[in-house]
């Protein structure tokens, strides 16, 4: 039986081996994933361009950062809104609700955390949005355009269309739709919007959820007009006219015309994207530099090196040979890191940069919560094998509080904070869970990969600074 348990223990180190390997792998693949110019200039110095014949820097797997207006600039929007018809106790709400909109309107384009801020300026209501990246203004304006106006309207009485009709024969009453009459049911009462495909016809519909209070509209619409046509308005054209067989109460509709399906899906996108709440008027427009410029963002990114190698330097003199396993962890971190930041993806603004180099430092202080703990264990006499294990076991409740309360933190900040501030959350509350895993998993493993016979012989390669 002591046989067996010793040779189940000589295995741990090996098959840790084998776990390391896959890590270094892993850390190969995403460090070219995230900085693929760099495998290319190796590559070229190295003299394997023939063995290498394609540039990977060139090639679909090179996704670019989005980096936020801070850095890079954009486009700067100012909307004026029509505030006519909303009663004074509802303006401010209605803005709210016109900002959210905007919002999903333009992240439903891949314009990640765009600025989009209420303001009220001599009694008029404004709605400021910066977009980063975007310069051409005219592509700026398409990104947020007209949210699609979308109404049902219910067939006119025979001798209300005849009088119309007549009237416009003599140039008169131009404006009115002889045919159906607005309701009350817009767009404004749509929950969702889903792409599907006629069953007999293949050809491509929309399917629409209502919400509650549309739903009571549109049973009590369909229940007045049984027999008759009910049309369905787009920007004021009608794309459909089905007649009503019975009174509908699901709250559900069903939109068909002649959809391409590239048309289909757009209007799809632009019906879940919400209604606009207060109609809005373009009044002012230009492009916006960076606000740091690329400057003053090298300086900050050149800190943050000379502050990551500070840490280096420190862990490898004062932990010896622990340190640096903990800075290989490091190492794999931000390989991830970068790897989770370009296929998420997130938006880099200097704020979240600071996130990121925020969770290197908490990283690095659960190492050193962890080698504390060993440093106690090896001074009990325990083997070096034994000392790591029940160092590790003993630093994680530690490690795991402390973690889970910077966590909640940044769920907070996600949550109620402004554009600006919820970036820096999500790369706070991304790097917080990857560096749990790379000081926990990654540096354990690294760890006992090293345990060796030899290695045991010279316990001052990990007991220096720590003995007295």
């Amino acid at each position: 039986m002591a046989t067996s348990v010793q040779q189940k223990k000589s295995l741990r180190p090996a098959a840790a081996r084998r776990v390391v390997l896959g890590l270094f792998a892993l850390g190969l693949v995403l460090g070219a994933f995230a900085n693929p110019s760099i495998v290319d200039r190796g590559v070229d110095k190295a003299g394997l361009r023939k063995f290498v014949p394609f540039h990977l820097a060139q090639t679909k797997f090179n996704f670019p950062f989005h980096l936020g207006l801070d850095i890079q600039g954009g486009t700067h929007l100012v909307y004026r809104a029509d505030m006519s018809a909303i009663p004074a106790g509802q303006q401010s709400d209605s803005m709210d609700s016109l900002r959210d909109v905007v919002e999903r309107r333009i992240n439903l384009f891949g314009v990640a955390e765009p600025l989009v801020q209420v303001e009220k300026s001599a009694g008029q209501w404004q709605l400021v949005v910066e977009l980063a990246g975007i310069r051409d203004i005219n592509t700026a304006i398409r990104l947020i355009g007209e949210t699609p106006a979308l109404d049902f309207r219910e067939a006119r009485q025979a001798a209300e269309r005849d009088a119309i009709l007549a009237a416009q024969k003599n140039k008169q009453r131009t404006g009115e739709d002889p045919y159906f009459v607005p309701t009350q049911l817009t767009g404004r009462y749509v929950k969702g919007a889903s792409l599907s495909f006629n069953s007999t016809s293949a050809e491509p519909q929309i399917d629409l959820e209502l919400t509650s209070e549309g739903a009571t509209l549109f049973g009590q619409i369909t229940k007045r007009n049984v027999g008759k046509q009910l049309a369905i308005y787009l920007d004021g054209a009608p794309i459909s006219a089905p007649v009503v067989r019975e009174e509908i109460t699901g709250g559900k509709a069903t939109i068909s015309g002649n959809f391409t399906p590239e048309a289909a899906k757009e209007l799809v996108g632009r019906l879940n994207a919400g209604a606009l709440p207060v109609p809005i008027t373009l009044i002012a427009q230009q492009s916006v530099g960076a606000s740091l410029g690329q400057e003053s963002l090298d300086r900050s990114l050149f800190a943050g090196l000379i502050g990551f190698l500070a840490v280096v330097v420190f862990m490898i003199i004062w932990y010896r040979v622990p340190g640096v396993m903990a800075v290989l962890a490091l190492l794999l971190y931000i390989a991830i890191s970068l790897a989770v930041f370009k296929l998420v993806p997130v938006t880099l603004t200097v704020a979240g940069i600071a996130g990121v180099i925020l969770s290197i430092g908490m990283a690095v202080d659960a190492n050193i919560l962890i080698f504390e703990r060993m440093k106690e264990e090896l001074h009990r006499g325990k083997q070096f094998e034994e000392g790591v294990r029940e160092g590790f076991a003993r630093a994680w409740t530690s490690i795991r509080d402390s973690n889970v309360s910077s966590l909640i933190t940044a769920a907070i900040l996600y949550w109620f904070g402004s554009s600006m501030v919820r970036g820096f959350a999500l790369t706070l509350g991304i790097g917080i869970l990857i560096s749990m895993f790379s000081a926990i998993t990654v540096t354990r493993s690294l760890l006992i990969a090293v345990m060796t016979k030899k290695m045991e012989k010279r316990r001052s390669l990990f007991m220096s600074g720590w003995s007295k």
